[in-house]
Parts: C-alpha cells; sequence; structure tokens
C-alpha cells in the first residue's frame, strides 16, 4: 500500500465508525510518515491518555502490514511507508488526531525538562510516573546528550517507568 492507499483505508475505517474526517495531512516527522487527522470527533478517537489513537494506529498498522506481505508474497511492489520498520516488526508511519501525539510529546519533554533540573539540583536519581514505551523513548532521547544524566527504564508491563539518574562529574 501506497501513501494515498493508507490514506483512503484510514478515512473508510474512520467512516465506518461513523467518525467524520474534515482532512488528512501527510506529513514527514522523525523519519517516518505521520498522517495528521483533522476530525470533530478527536475525543472519540484519543481516548483516556491516548488509549484509542494507540490501539488505532496498532491496528491500522497491522492490517496495513499484513496486506503488504500478501502483495509481497504475489510479487507486487510495495511502499517504504506500508513495509516493515527497520526493526521488522511494524510499518513506518503513525497516525495523529488534532495535533495530540505532537502535544502530547512535548508535555513528556516538559516533563523530563523539570525532573532533570531537580535530579541535578539535588543530585539524586528521579523516578518517574509509570508511562508508555513511546513516551519512556522520548524522554530517554531527551537526555541523550546529557553528560550528567543518564537514563534507565524499571519495573514491568504498566508499571515500567523512567528513573534519571544523577552521575557527578568525575572532572570536579
Amino acid at each position: 500500500m501506497n501513501t494515498e492507499d493508507i490514506k483512503r483505508f484510514i478515512v473508510n475505517l474512520l467512516g465506518k465508525m461513523n467518525i467524520g474526517v474534515d482532512d488528512i495531512e501527510v506529513t514527514n516527522s522523525g523519519g517516518r510518515e505521520c498522517f495528521s487527522v483533522r476530525t470533530p470527533d478527536s475525543y472519540m478517537l484519543i481516548g483516556t491518555r491516548g488509549a484509542h489513537l494507540f490501539a488505532l494506529n496498532h491496528i491500522v498498522k497491522k492490517i496495513v502490514s499484513s496486506k503488504a506481505a500478501a502483495k509481497k508474497a504475489s510479487g507486487q511492489a510495495v511502499s517504504e511507508t506500508a513495509s516493515r520498520g527497520e526493526n521488522g516488526k511494524e510499518p513506518s508511519f503513525f497516525i495523529d488526531v488534532n495535533g495530540y501525539q505532537e502535544a502530547a510529546a512535548e508535555s513528556v519533554k516538559n516533563l523530563a525538562k523539570i525532573m532533570g533540573e531537580r535530579a541535578r539540583s539535588f543530585k539524586t536519581d528521579v523516578e518517574l510516573e509509570p508511562m508508555s514505551s513511546y513516551n519512556r523513548m522520548i524522554i530517554h532521547s531527551f537526555f541523550q546528550e546529557a553528560a550528567d544524566l543518564k537514563t534507565e527504564s524499571v519495573g514491568e508491563g504498566e508499571r515500567r517507568r523512567v528513573v534519571i539518574k544523577y552521575v557527578e562529574d568525575k572532572a570536579s
């Protein structure tokens, strides 16, 4: 499936769910295509803490991946967007609704900044609340260049969380 096929599939799926779509804009975000859906029914698609949006992404990726695999098996060309990502697990796109994921990622970065400053000020480890793997990845990426702070994920399942660890500067 190419970008237009995926866009058409999303519109059809949302139509079957009786969700009106004003527009779907396709952009590139972090090397992945983002299908940004504009809708007046965003609350139905986002859900509590983005749970419905996460599920929608999962379902659409599974369907697109299976259709791409069927095309590949029959010898047809498959677009990069629909093919499996570098890790071999999922296609390289995601769906956003009314800018929710972008705003949520910005909120997670702000939390990381505040908690990182707390770890520096008190020179101690700071443990965050449990969060999704995507949000943990945002925090790990945020601190990747910080010499005095390291991050580690601890816990299992829904209790998995990030610990921001203060690392004493050995030069001083």
